[in-house]
């Protein structure tokens, strides 16, 4: 087992708090966003295992996969560690996206490599060609936009805004199958002319403020990004709320974004994102279209099932990652939690024995597929780990 040493990534919308006061550090007024947990080769994790210098855990990997990893880990994703972990910290709200399934990101990461867009150009769609399902976990109340009201619901938020530039997006809602109709509003209000989409926005901002209540998210949405159109696109989508303990997870071709709070975040290891507004970067309306699905759901928050030896297990409908939690009594026995496939742990509260190591808040250790691993309350109650790892 090997303690990782993480890269905290300060974008703009980050906390500037969170982070450190779970960490118990002084801030340094910089935004620490996320910090990351694995084998990313942007800012993979670092360990130092015995007499060995200090390496990146990628580099680990890379040497002898099937000895980090296990043989049916490697046989299922390859020579890599198939997901990245994270603490995710949102100060201001995130970008609104979307993410590929498996055959579009193949399909779109193929077509750019063949037209020969550079992979750092702005306006590539498809860094890989891999999906990226994620499923964020709160530790704090977190507020997130998460897939598409029904119709009339939009139609409804919208009109109470009595924003005379809305309301043909409003009669739209109304007058078309819901699909068909959330397709129309959405395109156009992404290929507005911008100066009339600015005005739009600064009116119903203004609005929103007046309004507060269920309007108050989208107006502090638009305070951090005035003009933009995704503050409208916004309005499309389903406001939540989670409690920590409570998670939801993010299929392709679902918009989302997260607005305040602190999480644990797990994704497939990818970098595939197609943006719907709430950022200076590119946007691409047509590849945007034909990777949303266009549907009206109700948000699943995932509550964790419990099992009898009370790891609390977050289901999700995909193999690259599991994610669950444990709350470790102080007089109760560890807790066994060897696998056949590689693990992060993470520990969120408290303080927690694993194997030699004890881990307090922040820290994280990767365990090696196959090796013993036992984890423990190291006193004062209510150590909290999460156990990161795939379905292999």
């Amino acid at each position: 087992m090997d303690r990782l040493a993480n890269t905290v990534r300060p974008y703009a919308w980050g906390s500037t708090t969170a982070i450190p006061e779970l960490l118990g550090v002084a801030p340094t007024g910089e935004p620490q966003a996320e910090m990351w947990m694995g084998a990313h080769p942007v800012a993979p994790s670092r360990i130092t295992r015995g007499a060995e210098a200090d390496r990146p855990l990628s580099e680990v990997i890379s040497a002898a996969p099937e000895r980090e990893l296990g043989e049916a880990a490697v046989a299922k994703f390859g020579p890599r560690l198939p997901f990245l972990l994270k603490l995710l910290a949102a100060g201001a709200p995130l970008s609104l996206q979307v993410h590929p399934d498996l055959t579009q990101a193949r399909d779109g990461y193929g077509a750019e490599e063949n037209a020969g867009v550079p992979l750092d150009a702005p306006h590539r769609n498809y860094k890989d060609a891999n999906h990226k399902p994620e499923l964020i976990c709160a530790l704090t109340p977190f507020d997130g936009l998460c897939g598409f009201r029904s119709a009339d619901a939009a139609a409804e938020l919208l009109a109470g805004l009595d924003v005379d530039s809305l309301k043909p997006y409003v009669d739209l809602l109304h007058a078309r199958p819901e699909e068909a109709a959330l397709r129309e509003v959405l395109t156009a209000v992404l290929t507005a002319d911008p100066q009339d989409m600015a005005a739009t926005v600064s009116e119903a901002a203004a609005a929103a403020e007046r309004l507060g209540g269920d309007y108050a998210p989208y107006a502090a949405i638009a305070h951090h990004y005035p003009g933009d159109p995704g503050v409208i696109a916004a309005m499309l989508l389903n406001h939540v709320q989670l409690q920590p303990g409570e998670a939801l997870f993010l299929g392709a071709g679902v918009p989302h974004a997260y607005l305040d709070g602190l999480g644990v975040e797990i994704m497939a290891n990818s970098d595939n994102v197609l943006r719907c507004g709430l950022t200076p970067k590119h946007v691409d309306v047509p590849e945007l279209l034909r990777i949303v699905r266009f549907e009206a759901t109700e948000p699943g928050i995932l509550r964790p099932e419990v099992s009898p030896s009370g790891e609390e297990i977050y289901d999700t409908p995909i193999d690259e990652f599991r994610l669950s939690r444990y709350v470790l009594a102080p007089d109760a026995e560890p807790r066994d939690v060897t696998a056949s496939t590689p693990q992060i742990l993470l520990c969120t509260a408290g303080s927690v024995t694993a194997g030699e190591l004890t881990l307090a808040p922040g820290e994280s250790a990767f365990v090696p597929a196959g090796e013993s691993a036992q984890i423990s309350d190291a006193g004062g109650g209510a150590g909290t780990v999460f156990r990161a790892t795939v379905v292999a």
